[in-house]
């Protein structure tokens, strides 16, 4: 099995909001959860918009920013907001051949 399906396997809650993306991964060995924040903007990189476009295109602006579409999970991709998240928190994790699966595994 891929790995990303073991990063979506720690999945244990996910709040979206206008801003924000909050991923808790779990691991369900350890009894452990860290949270990972990232901004609601599509993975391959921030949307450019000038402050012209703002002033002489206000609705066109509103719908390239609110309506590109992102891949918040899937299968067949590399690049979705879960893997993004789980990035940010990969420290905290090790992946354990014998189990198959990421495990806590932070040391202070």
């Amino acid at each position: 099995m891929k790995k990303n399906k073991k990063v979506y396997s720690l999945l244990d809650f996910v709040k979206i909001d206008k801003f924000y993306i909050i991923c808790h991964f779990k691991c369900n060995i350890k009894n452990k959860t860290v949270v990972s924040t990232v901004p609601f903007e599509p993975y391959n990189g921030k949307i450019k918009i000038t402050f012209k476009e703002i002033l002489l295109h206000p609705i066109e602006t509103y719908n390239k920013y609110y309506h590109t579409p992102i891949t918040i999970y899937g299968d067949n991709t590399n690049e979705t907001i879960i893997l993004k998240a789980f990035e940010k928190v990969s420290k905290y994790f090790i992946w354990n051949d014998k189990e198959q699966q990421y495990i806590y595994n932070y040391k202070r």
